[in-house]
């Protein structure tokens, strides 16, 4: 029976769920979004914390900033609750409402970046407030998750170690890419010590994390607008690029089947059932991806039927329902 004191020291990490019933590929699906924080970015917020706490440059007086399209910023607002730090979620107007209104329940302020960067679009302008704040008044401490090597330091400690040991047989790693913290920690794990495996990226369309052509993005979570300094393409055996509306139909087809999930988890297995469906691995593969989060975040979003008509101009109740 688990007893705690800090919302930080519970994580189920040991979690998966068998796809191939719902999605008709073998795929097992790693789900991290039983904590407190709701995500696999507690493990990064933890991290970056503590290493922040040992360096000395988060002190008593210290104020948290972040740049986060949600989840690191909920996983930060826990921590900082917790810890006793004032934080800033520097976010944009893709946020989804739900992951704004927790991150200020949990004592956090919210800064909502309404206009793009004419190069490197919202989050570059996030980076530019956040840097502001900083060079206003030198209390505020930021933890940069889209360099901090505490990152994916994070992953190659913890998820890596956890996935190789519940599947040694495994042939296949997917991992979408955000800041690539996930993705790098488990690639540098896996090129390490289990050098077989194959280690598959999945970003959105639009990014430019890959070198892509930058395009216009509802759903936050996976993808950059600018190529994050965390990632080394050298540990990355492939790369699958998901279009935002097959997220939302992978996501409404696992709903249908009493799975929520959130829009990052989408895309990850969108992009692992394209790879697999187009790949000759055979039928006994082991292939593996992570579900960073749940779906409650997104009720407001891309699982509202008005919203998904109006983003992409489809109507939910035939062109979904028909992928169930």
């Amino acid at each position: 029976m688990p007893i705690i004191s800090q919302p930080h020291e519970f994580n189920e990490d040991d979690l998966y769920v068998d796809l191939r019933p719902s999605v008709g590929v073998p795929l097992y699906l790693k789900c991290e979004g039983f904590n407190f924080a709701g995500s696999i970015k507690l493990k990064a917020a933890e991290s970056m914390i503590a290493a922040a706490e040992r360096s000395g440059a988060l002190r008593p007086d210290s104020i948290l900033v972040e740049s986060s399209s949600g989840n690191l910023g909920v996983a930060l607002s826990v921590l900082a609750a917790s810890k006793g730090y004032p934080f800033v979620c520097v976010t944009d107007s893709r946020c989804n409402l739900a992951t704004k209104q927790l991150m200020e329940t949990l004592g956090s302020q919210v800064h909502t970046i309404t206009e793009p960067a004419s190069d490197g679009g919202y989050l570059a302008a996030r980076i530019t407030h956040v840097r502001e704040l900083c060079e206003d008044d030198d209390r505020y401490v930021w933890l940069n998750q889209y360099a901090n090597p505490d990152n994916w330091s994070a992953h190659y400690r913890t998820t890596a170690p956890s996935i190789d040991r519940s599947f040694p047989t495994l042939d296949v790693l997917f991992v979408g890419a955000g800041t690539t913290g996930t993705l790098m920690g488990c690639a540098r794990y896996f090129k390490r010590f289990r050098p077989s495996v194959r280690v598959v990226a999945i970003d959105a369309v639009g990014s430019v994390t890959f070198g892509g052509p930058s395009a216009p993005r509802m759903i936050p979570g996976l993808g950059t607008g600018v190529s994050p300094a965390l990632l080394d393409e050298s540990f990355v055996d492939d790369v699958v690029l998901v279009e935002e509306i097959d997220t939302v139909r992978t996501c409404h087809l696992l709903a249908r089947r009493g799975f929520l999930f959130g829009g990052s988890t989408g895309t990850a297995i969108s992009g692992a059932t394209q790879w697999l469906e187009t790949n000759d691995v055979g039928p006994n593969v082991t292939a593996v991806t992570i579900a960073p989060d749940l779906g409650e975040r997104y009720l407001d979003s891309l699982y509202q039927p008005s919203w998904v008509q109006q983003v992409y101009h489809l109507d939910p109740a035939d062109e979904l329902a028909a992928q169930g």
